[in-house]
């Protein structure tokens, strides 16, 4: 175990920095000093400030060595540069939204790994049946539903036409802090959570329904079967285990990438996280940011996918780590 988790972490690590390298080839390059800081100090730069920049990042010298110190600024300093528009370092930016970003993904994961196992084991127990076929509607209907239009509609449904009876439990748009109210700040996530949640529990529901109708047809579920064993037992204990495995796999993914940045939902409900960020960045032109949430992003689904490797091993005991 010891020497698979260093061999992935060193794997990690390899694709971190080839990240770091694409991202310093794309904004670092493809034009003069003076070019590429004009790029990075943004739309409004004074000519004092394009200096500044091309000064500080040492545009001047040669590439490798730019590079480098592009690298040892965010390896040994956790420097990842300095929004010219925003006028604070890039990573107070994302300090600011990383937490409202972090609050809507583990929370809308939790509701749709629960949502969608459950509902993926029950149809395929009952599978054939009624309520087999209603489950597996549903989940292609909200797989199939975009994002922004439930969003929306939950928005005009739940929160607007609540609050024109007067309840106002759900607000319409916008973030609570939770260190200024858990209350609030659960209430602004609700609906939020309930639109990833509802979407991407449909993906679970079928991965969990197909894996584990085929590890049913298994010879150890045989096995525990012909021991006496309760179908409880059979289906959670022995075949649920094993057919967890893709789910985790897309779990991992799902959840790296969404603490990138939930662009479209924090759009629709107007949560300044690290997509709304992103997006914000890009009309604004604050290229130094945008570098920040690229790597961040990254980083995030390096680290699921290493998490997932070892979850295999707990979730299935014919997966060997080597």
């Amino acid at each position: 175990m010891a020497r698979f988790l260093v061999r992935r972490i060193l794997q990690g690590i390899l694709v971190m920095l080839l990240v770091t390298l694409l991202v310093f080839g794309i904004f670092f390059l493809g034009g003069n000093a003076n070019t590429v800081a004009t790029r990075l100090a943004g739309r409004n730069a004074t000519p004092q400030t394009i200096a500044l920049v091309a000064k500080r990042l040492h545009l001047n010298q040669s590439v490798p060595l730019q590079y480098w110190d592009f690298l040892e600024q965010l390896v040994w300093h956790h420097n990842l540069g300095y929004s010219y528009f925003h006028e604070q370092p890039v990573g107070s930016v994302l300090k600011q939204a990383a937490p409202i970003t972090l609050s809507l993904a583990l929370g809308a994961a939790v509701i749709w790994l629960i949502l969608g196992v459950l509902s993926g084991v029950l149809s395929a127990v009952k599978r054939g049946r009624i309520i087999d076929r209603a489950i597996t509607t549903l989940a292609l209907f909200f797989y199939s539903f975009p994002t922004f239009v439930l969003g929306l509609m939950l928005l005009f449904l739940v929160s607007y036409q609540l609050q024109k009876r007067g309840i106002r439990i759900f607000p319409g748009q916008g973030y609570v802090y939770f260190s200024a109210s858990p209350t609030k700040w659960f209430e602004s996530l609700v609906l939020p959570w309930i639109t990833l949640a509802l979407v991407s529990a449909a993906t679970y529901t079928r991965l969990t329904r197909g894996s584990l109708l085929e590890v049913m047809g298994e010879d150890y579920i045989r096995t525990a079967r012909a021991k006496g064993l309760s179908e409880r037992r059979v289906v959670f204990r022995h075949g649920l285990r094993s057919a967890l495995t893709p789910v985790a796999s897309q779990f991992g993914i799902d959840v790296g990438v969404l603490v990138g940045g939930a662009v479209v939902t924090e759009q629709v409900f107007g949560m300044p996280g690290l997509g709304y960020t992103a997006v914000q960045s890009i009309n604004n032109g604050d290229l130094p940011v945008i570098i920040g949430i690229v790597i961040v992003a990254s980083a995030a689904v390096i680290v699921a996918n290493i998490l997932v490797d070892l979850v295999y091993a707990v979730l299935d005991p014919r997966v060997r780590l080597h």
